[in-house]
């Protein structure tokens, strides 16, 4: 699964949840499913941001990828293990969202998704973004780096899963 259909699967998804399930925490440390659900959200509202920063750029950037982020593109995802982020910037997802607002935020991930779709390669590959462990990227990477988030976090999902199902 790609792009918008990555992310309409885990709209979708959200269909196979009580309010209970979506907010339940097996124990400290561990996201509910709710979590993981606000948390690819914002982190794709923060990439297509960075997209759209990317066309609205009129300087190139001849800097390039970090080392990992080289790696990770070759690839075309994150490793399949567990990342954790230093705490400073892993502060716990909300976790109060209803089954229907989480609908309505994937619907506007799915929808930017749309109207970049076939535009995004229209921008000049030069134009760049700085991303903190990745380095410098181009509207296509921001884009593309969406769903690789998100596919990442499937695991994650299954195992949520394993607590309430």
């Amino acid at each position: 699964m790609k792009g918008k259909d990555l992310h309409s699967f885990l709209k979708n998804e959200l269909n196979n949840y009580s309010p209970e399930q979506l907010r339940h925490i097996q124990k400290d440390g561990v996201w509910s499913i709710g979590q993981m659900y606000d948390h690819i959200i914002l982190v794709a509202h923060e990439y297509l941001d960075n997209m759209e920063a990317c066309a609205a750029l009129n300087e190139e950037q001849p800097l390039g990828k970090t080392s990992f982020g080289a790696q990770l593109f070759k690839d075309g995802g994150f490793p399949p293990v567990k990342i954790r982020l230093p705490d400073e910037m892993n502060a716990p997802p909300n976790n109060s969202d209803s089954k229907e607002k989480l609908v309505v935020r994937m619907e506007e991930i799915i929808q930017r998704l749309s109207q970049w779709e076939s535009n995004v390669d229209t921008v000049n590959p030069n134009y760049k973004v700085k991303h903190g462990g990745f380095g410098w990227l181009n509207a296509r990477e921001w884009y593309d780096l969406v769903e690789m988030h998100s596919r990442h976090h499937l695991r994650q999902k299954e195992e949520l899963e394993s607590y309430i199902l």
